[in-house]
């Protein structure tokens, strides 16, 4: 891996704690949704909480996605990815990182 745009490791260890810590909040919302659904099914006193449920897998997915897909950008950038692409790396990262808090 020390060819992937010369990405220093700790940038590495950054995106992958974050699709990890996204992936279980995916898992999380879903075991949660399913749960409530099993339960009470959805009628009007869990519908907005099944909402969030489903807002915050939408958010979680599209963090990992965004990330995996900028990954692989910077992968295929050889030798070296545009400034422009980790840029846009960085703020995915960013936003990943906000959306967990």
């Amino acid at each position: 891996m020390s060819e992937v745009a010369k990405l220093p490791d700790e940038t590495f260890s950054t995106i992958f704690s974050l699709q990890r810590r996204l992936l279980e909040r995916i898992d999380e919302a879903t075991a949660t949704d399913a749960a409530i659904f099993e339960r009470f099914g959805e009628v009007e006193e869990t519908r907005p909480e099944l909402e969030e449920l489903q807002s915050i897998r939408e958010r979680s997915t599209s963090a990992y996605t965004r990330l995996y897909t900028l990954l692989l950008r910077v992968a295929e950038a050889q030798p070296v990815a545009s400034s422009a692409t980790l840029n846009l790396f960085t703020g995915a990262i960013d936003r990943a990182d906000t959306s967990l808090r």
